[in-house]
């Protein structure tokens, strides 16, 4: 069986004339949400209207998708715009924003002359928690497959973007000075980059090339 989308009352949701909300309007709905955030965050500062409608609707179905499919699918959940539209926590939007950054980095290092990533070797706490985080991709995608449960690919990729935080907050990476070192952040990053598009695209989400 399959949950359902609840109001706030927990029951199922509906529009407010009583009818059920057509999907075509609930995506135009966090279109116009999403819109409203990238204006309000900055995001969209300096960007020409047509990538600013095409980052909005990227981020409008992620924030649904990923709001979907982050459940269990035998769960109700009750349907939370402002939650489901923010870009910290548990979120579609978040998880772009990761992968973006993570892209980020690496432009960053190529621009620098920072040179190539290279042989992985850990030091740091953040370095091994994030090493382990993109190890536990083949269970996620197992687990996903044989209980045909996508949130365990959601809960992994939740968990790859926050070890990829930790990880860019606690360590230098494009002005790391030691060579060796540099490469492998630079290789730790890159993989992030790679597993978070791979879980993204399973789940169906698009991401932006920038924001």
């Amino acid at each position: 069986g399959f949950g359902t989308m609840n109001g706030p009352d927990g029951k199922p949701f509906k529009t407010r004339a009583g009818g059920v909300l057509k999907l075509r309007d609930l995506i135009d709905m966090v279109e116009t949400r999403a819109r409203e955030r990238l204006v309000e965050s900055g995001m969209a500062q300096g960007y020409g209207e047509i990538e600013v409608a095409d980052i909005a609707h990227k981020v409008g179905v992620a924030a649904l998708k990923f709001a979907d499919l982050s459940n269990p699918r035998t769960s109700d959940y009750i349907f939370d715009l402002d939650r489901f539209m923010a870009f910290e926590g548990k979120t579609g939007p978040y998880l772009l924003y990761a992968s973006v950054r993570v892209k980020s980095v690496l432009a960053k290092a190529l621009a620098a002359g920072a040179g190539e990533p290279g042989d992985i070797a850990l030091e740091a706490p953040e370095e091994i928690g994030l090493a382990l985080s993109l190890l536990a991709f083949g269970d996620a995608v197992r687990l996903a497959y044989e209980k045909r449960m996508p949130h365990f690919l959601c809960e992994h990729a939740f968990t790859l973007a926050q070890s990829f935080s930790k990880f860019y907050a606690a360590c230098r990476i494009v002005d790391e000075a030691d060579a060796a070192r540099r490469a492998s952040r630079l290789a730790l990053a890159e993989a992030t980059g790679a597993q978070l598009d791979v879980v993204l695209g399973l789940l169906g989400i698009k991401i932006p090339a920038r924001m």
